[in-house]
C-alpha cells in the first residue's frame, strides 16, 4: 500500500515546491519592479526643473581680531641715467630690508609687486597761448613692494622706520585676519540658518512642503580697518614712534536660497 503512493506523494511535493517557488519569484520580480518605479521616479523628480519654488534669504555677521597688517611701500629715484636711477633704489631698498629683517620679518612675507624704468619728462605750463614742448629730465625707477607683519605690536615702529629711510610712498597699514576661513564659515552659518529658518515658516503659512534647494548664491566681504594717509618722516617731519590701534574685523555673509515647494 505505501510503495503504490510514494510515486503520488512525491509528484504532489515537487508540484508544491514548484508553486512555492514560482510564488517567490513573481514577488522578487514585483519588488525589484516597485523599487525601479521608485528609483525612476526620484530622477525624474530631481531631474525635472522645479516649477513652484520660493526664494529666501538670510544674512550673518561674525567679528574677530586681526592678526595681520599688510603694508606696501614705493621707492622712486630719478636721474639722468636709468643705472644711477637702479642704484639709488636699491641702496634705500637694501636699508629696508634690513629694517625688516630686524623686526624679524621673513622673506617669505616681503614681495616686490612693481618695478618700472621709464623716462621722466618737464611739463611746463602754456604762457600766453604758447606751450612749451615736453622736455626730458632723465629716467625715472619705481620699485613698490608689499610685506605682512604679523606681530602687530611693531607696526607702528617698523612703519615709522621705513619713513625714515626714505621711501616715496608708504599705504597701510591694513589689518586682516590671515586666515579668515573659520571666521567666514561661522558668518555662513548664521546666514543660512536664517534662511532656512524663513523658509519653514513661509512653507507654513502657505501650507505646503519645503522639497529641497534648486539654487544657492551667496556673497561675502569684509571690513578691514585701514590706516590712510601714511607718510614718511622726512615729509612730515615726525619721529618714528607711531601708535596705530588695529581694531576688530567684520565678516558679512548674505545668502540667497531656492526652494522647490510641493
Amino acid at each position: 500500500m505505501m510503495t503504490e503512493n510514494l510515486p503520488k506523494e512525491i509528484t504532489q511535493r515537487s508540484k508544491f515546491i514548484r508553486i512555492a517557488f514560482i510564488t517567490a519569484l513573481a514577488m522578487l520580480s514585483f519588488f525589484l519592479l516597485a523599487e525601479t518605479v521608485l528609483i525612476v521616479r526620484k530622477t525624474v523628480s530631481y531631474s525635472a526643473p522645479a516649477t513652484n519654488t520660493i526664494v529666501v534669504t538670510g544674512n550673518g555677521k561674525a567679528y574677530a581680531a586681526p592678526d595681520t597688517a599688510t603694508v606696501s611701500y614705493t621707492i622712486t629715484k630719478v636721474e639722468p641715467k636709468v643705472s644711477d636711477a637702479q642704484t639709488d633704489v636699491t641702496k634705500i631698498e637694501n636699508k629696508a630690508l634690513d629694517v625688516l629683517k630686524k623686526n624679524g620679518i621673513t622673506d617669505n612675507d616681503v614681495r616686490t609687486t612693481s618695478y618700472s624704468i621709464s623716462p621722466n619728462y618737464i611739463y611746463r605750463p602754456c604762457v600766453k597761448g604758447y606751450c612749451y614742448p615736453t622736455k626730458k629730465d632723465g629716467y625715472k625707477v619705481s620699485q613698490t613692494v608689499s610685506l605682512k607683519i604679523h606681530k602687530l605690536s611693531i607696526v607702528g615702529s617698523v612703519v615709522g622706520a621705513l619713513g625714515d629711510i626714505g621711501v616715496s610712498n608708504l599705504s597701510g597699514p591694513n589689518f586682516v585676519v590671515d586666515d579668515p576661513t573659520s571666521i567666514k564659515n561661522e558668518a555662513r552659518a548664521e546666514a543660512i540658518g536664517k534662511a532656512k529658518t524663513q523658509a519653514e515658516k513661509l512653507a507654513k503659512l502657505l501650507g505646503v512642503h519645503v522639497v529641497r534647494i534648486v539654487n544657492y548664491k551667496e556673497t561675502t566681504y569684509a571690513n578691514h580697518p585701514i590706516v590712510y594717509g601714511v607718510k614718511s618722516s622726512a615729509e612730515t617731519g615726525t619721529s618714528t614712534n607711531i601708535n596705530i590701534p588695529a581694531g576688530q574685523n567684520e565678516y558679512a555673509v548674505n545668502v540667497s536660497i531656492t526652494y522647490e515647494i510641493r
